[in-house]
């Protein structure tokens, strides 16, 4: 090739190159952009809806959606805390019956390996029925996934699938939604509505937008006194 048109296909390479460069961060912006959410339009006090910020996945409810008596958790699947108090508030929704409904939200912790893995497969289940099965299946296995990495820790996660669906499920489609734009998009709304009030650490609590101080409690039964006087109070106002 000559010189002459060596240079011409130089300049036309860096010409491309800059193109393709300049295109890409104008397309990294628009998805910046596209994906900004304005949280001040939601009320963190109340059941948020599916939407399209959300990735068209709601708050996740354990009991009676219209119960007079609406706690919010924030929790992370990998948190022992989490687990331990988990059966407690099972055991506190079926105390109150229709009266008491628990609202979770994700709130994840960045030095947790597997917890947003985990979160992932949960609302994959979610969205195939499944949610308070699998969210309560992976808080008792999670000694199981915690130090799980890579292929194994997908095939332990569908096989938590396979036990709480008892072989019904759609598999093929529970692992294609772990790794979905909606499931990203619901645990990055998640986390964005967490910063709007103050949470100290996993579990925590709120009811009226107040935090439910469980710091003096040292076993399950002062857990559940917490409980039922913050559940009465708000019941007999």
């Amino acid at each position: 090739m000559k010189k002459g048109m060596s240079n011409v296909v130089a300049t036309i390479l860096v010409v491309l190159g800059i193109v393709a460069v300049v295109g890409g961060m104008i397309w990294i912006a628009v998805v910046k952009n596209a994906s900004k959410v304005d949280y001040s339009n939601y009320d963190v006090n109340t059941v948020i809806a599916a939407n399209d910020d959300n990735g068209n996945i709601g708050d996740h409810v354990k009991g009676n959606p219209d119960a007079p008596v609406k706690i919010f958790e924030y929790a992370d699947y990998q948190c022992s805390a989490c687990a331990t108090v988990n059966p407690r508030v099972n055991k506190i929704l079926e105390e109150y019956g229709d009266k008491l409904a628990i609202v979770y939200r994700n709130f994840l912790l960045s030095y947790h390996q597997n917890g947003t893995a985990a979160a992932s497969a949960a609302e994959a289940a979610g969205l195939q029925g499944y949610w308070k099965e699998y969210a309560d299946k992976l808080f008792t296995n999670q000694s199981v996934w915690a130090n799980a990495s890579g292929d194994s820790r997908t095939d332990i996660f569908l096989d938590l699938f396979r036990s709480v669906t008892n072989g019904a499920g759609d598999e093929a489609k529970f692992v294609a939604d772990m790794k979905s734009e909606n499931v990203k998009k619901k645990l990055n709304f998640d986390s964005g509505i967490s910063e709007k009030i103050d949470i100290p650490g996993t579990p925590a609590f709120f009811l009226d937008g107040e935090r439910i101080d469980f710091s003096g409690a040292k076993n399950a039964e002062d857990y559940y006194k917490i409980f039922r006087e913050k559940i009465d109070a708000k019941l007999n106002k």
